[in-house]
């Protein structure tokens, strides 16, 4: 067992039954100067933010900027920078990596095959992420169980295996409702494209709005099935969670 996966053990048993903002404050504590929160500019990622900067505005915050964002994500950007006086720092792929995918496979590759789009989402996500998270001992997540069909195995705390970091997802039971009525109600800036049926945003032409009765994540590679819309950098052979820590014995109510 690696120390991540030790450390993530530790922190569920000490977290356990806390409110969100005591759960948000205990885990800057015991990760001081080594962890980061990876934002995707979602509602989720607008939410931790404002409860991140109320707890350790210091936690530094970054994204993943692949080269093909809608320009209204870039917006937000700028606005969440100056909503919160906070750097949101991005993330950039290799040029080299992305220029060698592009000119064996072709510019939009993705939608050609599976193994084309994921190649896609490696050399511009997967990849930089690994590269980001080499500094750091966690990192943070806007993950929910309820997004999509992917995500219902995810735990508050895990060991992501890949990176071998502990891994946080602090809103990882909240509803899409709770989200929005949160994000509402402290007026946090969010994404045009949700009030254009775009209810989980990703790189532009993997992107599209959905239909009535599907869900949050139905939009993201539409052409694939429901168990294959996953970009990699949740995923461990095969399934988002990466090791779930169970702790038994430990079961108390969330206090509010």
């Amino acid at each position: 067992m690696s120390g991540a996966s030790l450390a993530a053990e530790r922190l569920l048993r000490e977290t356990e039954g806390l409110a969100d903002e005591a759960f948000i404050a205990a885990v800057a504590r015991s990760f001081p100067g080594r962890i980061a929160f990876a934002s995707s500019l979602g509602p989720e990622d607008q939410v931790l933010t404002h409860l991140l900067m109320a707890q350790d505005p210091g936690i530094p915050i970054f994204t993943l900027d692949t080269g093909r964002l809608p320009e209204e994500t870039y917006e937000l950007i700028q606005e969440t920078r100056s909503f919160f006086g906070k750097e949101i720092e991005l993330v950039f792929p290799d040029s080299a990596e992305v220029e060698e995918l592009v000119r064996e496979r072709g510019p939009n590759l993705f939608y050609e095959s599976v193994d084309n789009r994921k190649a896609c989402c490696n050399a511009r996500k997967v990849l930089p992420l690994k590269r980001k998270l080499a500094g750091y001992d966690a990192w943070i997540t806007g993950l929910r169980r309820s997004q999509s069909v992917t995500r219902g195995g995810l735990a508050r705390v895990e060991h992501d295996a890949a990176n071998d970091k502990v891994k946080i997802n602090p809103l990882v039971d909240w509803s899409r409702e709770a989200v929005w009525s949160y994000l509402r109600a402290h007026a946090l800036p969010y994404n045009k494209l949700h009030d254009r049926g775009f209810p989980s945003i990703g790189c532009a032409p993997c992107t599209r709005a959905v239909r009535p009765g599907e869900d949050e994540r139905a939009g993201r590679w539409w052409w694939e099935r429901a168990d294959q819309r996953e970009c990699g950098i949740h995923v461990q052979d095969g399934k988002v969670t990466r090791r779930r820590i169970e702790v038994e014995n430990v079961r108390a109510p969330r206090q509010a």
